[in-house]
C-alpha cells in the first residue's frame, strides 16, 4: 500500500543536481572534508557539506557523486552530493532539504503546508530562534517549520539525530512555544534517501532529543515525515512516511 500521492515527475518539484563527476571514497574527516578519487586515478578534496555522523552513509570505497565550481571564493572546488549505497542512493548536503520543501511549499504539493499565500525563509519568530520557513495568509494561522535532514537507516527506518543535538533539542522547545502563542508548528524530517518505510526517532543515539520530540508531538507540534525519489538527474520528494514514536 502507497502511503502517500506520489505525483509524477511533471506535477512535482525536481531540484537537479548540478553536473556530477563520479569517484570512490576514500575517507571523510574533520567533518567537513572528504577525499574522492576520481575515474581518472586523481584524488581530489571536495567539501562534505554534512556536519552530522553520516552513520552508515560514508563508508570508503562506496561510489560517490561530486559537483564542481570554479568560483575564486571557494577554498575547494568539489562539493560532495550523493553516496551509493546498497539499498539507496543517498543525498548528503545538509543544503538540498530546505531548498526541495521550500519550492514544494510554494508550489502547493506539500498537502501539511497547503492553502497560504506566501511561503519565507530563515524566519525568526519568539525567542528570536530562526526556523527555515514560515507560511502566511490564506486565512490560516502563521505555520512555522523546521526541516532536518535524515540519512540514517536502521531496520528499514529513517532515523534523526544521527548524533547528539542539542540545537536540534532547542528547536522543538521553540516550536511548542509558538504552539502555545497561537501558532502551527511544524517538524518536518526530509529523509534523503529510498529504503526507508517509515521514520521513528534515533532514541539510541539522543535519548534527550527523542524525550523532547515527544513532548513537541503531546504539545501540538505536528510530526511530518517525506522520502524522496533520487537519481543522478535530480531529486524530488515522493512519500509520507508513518511516524513511530514508541513508548521508552
Amino acid at each position: 500500500m502507497k502511503r502517500s500521492v506520489d505525483r509524477e515527475p511533471s506535477e512535482n518539484i525536481s531540484l537537479p543536481w548540478p553536473e556530477l563527476k563520479s569517484g570512490v571514497l576514500e575517507r571523510r574527516y574533520k567533518r567537513f572534508l572528504a577525499d574522492v578519487t576520481l575515474k581518472t586515478g586523481e584524488t581530489v578534496t571536495a567539501h562534505c557539506p554534512n556536519s552530522g555522523r553520516m552513520t552508515g552513509c560514508s563508508l570508503p570505497g562506496r561510489p560517490v557523486y561530486i559537483s564542481s565550481q570554479n568560483s575564486p571564493k571557494r577554498k575547494l572546488r568539489y562539493t560532495w552530493e550523493i553516496i551509493d549505497m546498497p539499498t539507496s542512493l543517498v543525498g548528503i548536503n545538509t543544503q538540498v532539504p530546505n531548498q526541495l520543501v521550500f519550492h514544494a511549499a510554494q508550489a502547493g504539493i506539500i498537502g501539511e503546508l497547503s492553502g497560504y499565500e506566501a511561503v519565507r525563509r530563515e524566519v525568526r519568530a519568539g525567542d528570536h530562534t530562526r526556523f527555515d520557513l514560515a507560511l502566511y495568509g490564506g486565512g490560516k494561522k502563521t505555520c512555522f517549520v523546521e526541516i532536518k535532514n535524515s540519512t540514517l537507516v536502521e531496520n528499514n527506518a529513517a532515523c534523526f539525530p544521527d548524533a547528539v543535538t542539542t540545537r536540534g533539542k532547542n528547536h522543538l522547545v521553540a516550536l511548542q512555544k509558538l504552539v502555545r502563542a497561537g501558532n502551527r508548528a511544524v517538524m518536518f524530517f526530509l529523509v534523503q534517501r529510498m529504503d526507508a518505510t517509515c521514520f521513528m526517532p534515533a532514541d539510541h543515539i539522543d535519548p534527550a532529543y527523542g524525550k523532547e520530540l515527544r513532548r513537541a508531538a503531546e504539545a501540538g507540534v505536528e510530526m511530518v515525515a517525506y522520502d524522496v525519489h533520487i537519481d543522478l538527474a535530480a531529486i524530488r520528494l515522493r512519500n509520507r512516511l508513518p511516524l513511530i514514536l514508541p513508548k521508552n
